[in-house]
């Protein structure tokens, strides 16, 4: 196994294909963004291996789909136990290559495994209906795979986004060409060995790591792939779409950006609104799409709130360090882009004239760390309340009227999550019905979403669904078959 960092074991980074690890014809870099060291050099899938991905997928196919549907529940059970059994694996290589904190990481790699394992519990789910209607005849409908189909999954949460994709695809019998992101492809690479423990047939379930604009581009113009699931920012879902569309039209499925409202009522439990709402910014040092990073807050509670929301900003931050110390609670951003994009969002909102009340700067001297930062009032229009920073940086603004919120918070092309924060049961069930989001929390936000109900965005947020039944009618396709009697 080449890595190229010297005193550091088992990394895999090369490409995994047809149960077989592949070397590429180039490699590119990843760095450790708790001190910016090289990592690792990673192979470069380009259109040719993508190819042979799909050669082996589709070879693989007709015999994955013909098995019992337990029996293939059964290698996504094994593989959730092999997660978990290499939970420390797992830690070390993202904490090396996007800063995951390796005492939180813990908690992801337990949710991707009891995403694979539900999926698993589904397999007796995937079937259609009936219907004697038209005299004559009986009627069904199936559901059959789609073949050999593809999955580009981000950086920010890697197990999670690979479990939410490879349980429903696999589980109904289709084979499976997985891109991870180039910022964090060593946990999707060194699970290719647990894939092969957990016996998965060669072929089925296929990594080719790469840039976007390789290998993902390959895997989205690609005529034999029929259908994708993408997630990522909203500017590449579109490339990936009208990928798809200029190729053979394939399905696909997009999770993409957010810009989350959070709307605070004077009658919230302002102490505990507060603690949820700096948590979910917080969070990953806000590198997640369903992070609330704009706050609407009563203008007759602003003062108090405020406070709160700085206070429990700072707790929820903690200690600034390198992601393999125990004692750190809070991450790096995942690279040198990265940082520099959300000091530039930062500097921006300076420069528009918005009230920082606090954080704004780097932390330390190394790595790429950035203070929970907070705008006040900074204008409905003004770009940091507008568009997506991927980070810890959240705007709180005042609203007098449930009318003037609920304009404020639907004012926006994004709409993944949304909360609000009342004991009263009325304007709760009204906010959650008229907020133009695909999902609501009351009296909590993100990174709450249960795996058994589905999970995705409305507007240029997303498109389709992931999670619960919704996911398995996502990867097949409905066939009506008529039987005259």
């Amino acid at each position: 196994m080449a890595n190229g960092v010297q005193g550091v074991h088992d990394i895999e980074t090369r490409c995994f294909i047809d149960n077989k690890f592949v070397e590429a014809k180039e490699t590119f870099a990843i760095h450790n963004p708790s001190n910016g060291e090289l990592t690792a050099r990673i192979s470069q899938a380009d259109v040719d291996l993508v190819d042979s991905a799909v050669d082996a997928a589709e070879a693989a196919g007709p015999a994955w789909a013909a098995l019992d549907s337990s029996t293939r529940a059964e290698c996504l059970n094994r593989l959730a136990d092999l997660l978990i059994a290499h939970t420390q694996q797992f830690c070390w290589l993202e904490a090396i290559s996007v800063g995951k904190v390796v005492t939180f990481y813990p908690a992801e790699i337990q949710w991707a495994a009891n995403v694979l394992r539900y999926n698993a519990g589904l397999a007796r789910e995937i079937h259609g209906e009936t219907s004697m209607a038209t005299a004559g005849f009986l009627n069904m409908t199936i559901r059959q795979p789609y073949g050999a189909c593809g999955a580009i999954c981000p950086w920010n949460g890697p197990l999670i986004a690979i479990a939410l994709k490879a349980g429903p695809a696999l589980v109904t019998g289709n084979t499976l060409i997985l891109k991870p992101s180039e910022k964090s492809p060593l946990t999707a690479l060194y699970m290719g060995k647990l894939i092969i423990d957990a016996g998965f047939p060669p072929g089925v379930f296929n990594i080719v790591p790469g840039h976007g604009r390789v290998t993902g581009a390959a895997i989205a113009s690609h005529m034999r792939i029929r259908k994708l699931a993408f997630t990522g920012s909203t500017a590449t879902g579109r490339i990936v779409k009208k990928l798809a569309a200029e190729s053979n039209l394939k399905n696909v499925t997009l999770e993409l950006g957010g810009k989350s409202p959070l709307i605070v009522f004077p009658d919230a439990d302002l102490e505990e609104t507060a603690a949820m709402a700096a948590f979910s910014i917080a969070y990953n040092s806000g590198q997640i799409c369903i992070a609330s990073s704009r706050v609407y807050v009563h203008e007759s509670i602003i003062d108090k709130f405020v406070g709160l929301y700085v206070a429990q900003l700072k707790k929820a931050m903690g200690k600034a360090g390198d992601a393999l110390n125990p004692t750190t609670t809070h991450a790096p951003q995942a690279d040198a882009l990265q940082y520099e994009r959300i000091m530039a969002y930062i500097d921006g909102a300076n420069k528009e004239g918005a009230k920082l009340v606090t954080g704004g700067k780097r932390i330390g001297v190394q790595g790429y760390f950035v203070e929970p930062t907070v705008f006040l009032n900074p204008g409905q229009s003004s770009t940091i309340n507008r568009e997506e920073v991927f980070g810890p940086v959240a705007s709180v603004n005042t609203f007098v009227s449930e009318e003037e919120v609920l304009k404020l918070a639907n004012d926006t092309e994004y709409g993944l999550y949304a909360s609000v924060f009342t004991k009263d049961l009325n304007r709760a069930l009204k906010f959650a019905k008229q907020l133009e989001s695909g999902m609501v929390g009351v009296n909590c936000t993100s990174p709450t979403m249960p795996f058994d109900l589905p999970f995705g965005g409305s507007k240029q947020s997303g498109e389709g669904r992931e999670c619960a039944l919704q996911a398995l009618h996502a990867w097949t396709e409905t066939k009506t078959v008529m039987i005259k009697l």
